[in-house]
């Protein structure tokens, strides 16, 4: 098993005023050679966007882009037609495909909103850009993995047009469980959105990250109540980045 460990605090950082974003690879203003990426994740972005503020129309394309709020509510429209609010206990995907332009504004004028936002690579360019968004409060597991992306459009969660899976592990103090990874030549980046768990042979605490390749599986226990985003994803980049 082979691992990159990324502590919450060496992450690049960028304070815009409006805008208070960690950046866990290169972003922007932010650019790091060792941490481009993590096989096809791309962008693994920690935002707060401050009180009726928020991103303006600007484009996207040949890119599956993915918003998971952590609190308040963050309203998005873009050029295919689509205007909608995402919330905690909601995932939201984007495929930008031959292009697509879009916003996002905290909704609310009185509090900030935070929301992870996270870019994958798709297996192939030039797709048809869709929307879609889906409410995973319900399927929310207790020691245990909640899927919420897969490749599968009948699948629990959203779909993207690439071989990951993404899983919610969600622990209290003392319990874990074994990840088996879904695809062979596949790693997953565990990103603690709360408490400390010690993943593999790393105690991990919030927002730390720890990437894990070459191994079919790895095991997780929670330190205290937990809560981890799973993103397994492809470690060979597309053929057409090659």
């Amino acid at each position: 098993m082979k691992t990159v460990y990324h502590k919450a605090d060496s992450r690049g950082h960028a304070d815009h005023g409006w805008l208070n974003s960690y950046h866990t690879f290169s972003f922007a203003g932010y650019q790091n050679r060792e941490r481009s990426n993590f096989g096809v994740l791309r962008v693994l972005n920690d935002d707060t966007v401050s009180q009726g503020m928020g991103f303006g129309t600007h484009p996207h394309k040949d890119m599956e882009i993915i918003s998971i709020p952590l609190e308040g509510n963050l309203e998005h429209k873009d050029s295919i037609g689509t205007t909608a609010v995402i919330k905690k206990g909601e995932i939201q995907v984007m495929s930008a495909g031959t292009g697509v332009m879009h916003s996002e504004y905290n909704q609310n004028k009185e509090e900030a909103v935070k929301f992870l936002q996270i870019w994958v690579f798709p297996r192939e360019i030039g797709v048809e850009p869709r929307y879609d968004q889906k409410s995973i409060k319900e399927g929310e597991k207790i020691n245990g993995f909640q899927q919420i992306l897969s490749p599968n459009k009948n699948d629990d969660g959203v779909w993207i047009h690439q071989d990951a899976w993404f899983n919610l592990a969600n622990f209290t103090k003392g319990n874990g469980k074994n990840y088996t990874i879904n695809k062979k030549g596949n790693g997953v980046y565990a990103f603690v959105l709360k408490g400390s768990a010690k993943v593999g042979d790393r105690i991990l605490n919030e927002k730390d990250g720890l990437g894990i390749w070459d191994t079919q599986s790895f095991n997780i226990e929670a330190v205290e109540d937990t809560e981890i985003l799973l993103m397994e994803v492809p470690m060979d980049l597309p053929d057409y980045l090659k």
